[in-house]
């Protein structure tokens, strides 16, 4: 059995989530737990198992989640790999401002 910490950090790269994060943004990501519609999360896509990403949380879809960025501009979200599993969701930026995220 692997054990694994309820906390990790993950670095933000590129501008999908622009407002909200940008490139270089470090958070703090709680592992498991509930996920509701509107919250960051860190995810891989289905059809891209080898991809971590951090999106918003849209809407439950097919046991996942349908997730997009925040920069309507990229669409390197569900629109383009649909649905994702959420590993875990963002709890806090803490480098370079410290912050909630929502």
């Amino acid at each position: 059995m692997r054990w694994q910490l309820p906390l990790f950090a993950v670095l933000v790269r590129g501008p999908s989530m622009v407002p909200a994060l940008h490139s270089g943004d470090a958070l703090l990501v709680r592992r498991g737990g509930r996920v509701e519609a509107g919250q960051i999360v860190v995810a891989r896509f289905r059809s891209r198992p080898g991809l971590l990403v951090v999106k918003r949380a849209v809407r439950p879809q097919d046991g996942g989640w349908w997730i997009q960025g925040d920069n309507e501009f990229i669409e390197d979200d569900s629109r383009a790999y649909g649905v994702a599993d959420v590993i875990g969701r963002v709890v806090i930026r803490y480098y370079p401002r410290v912050g909630r995220l929502g």
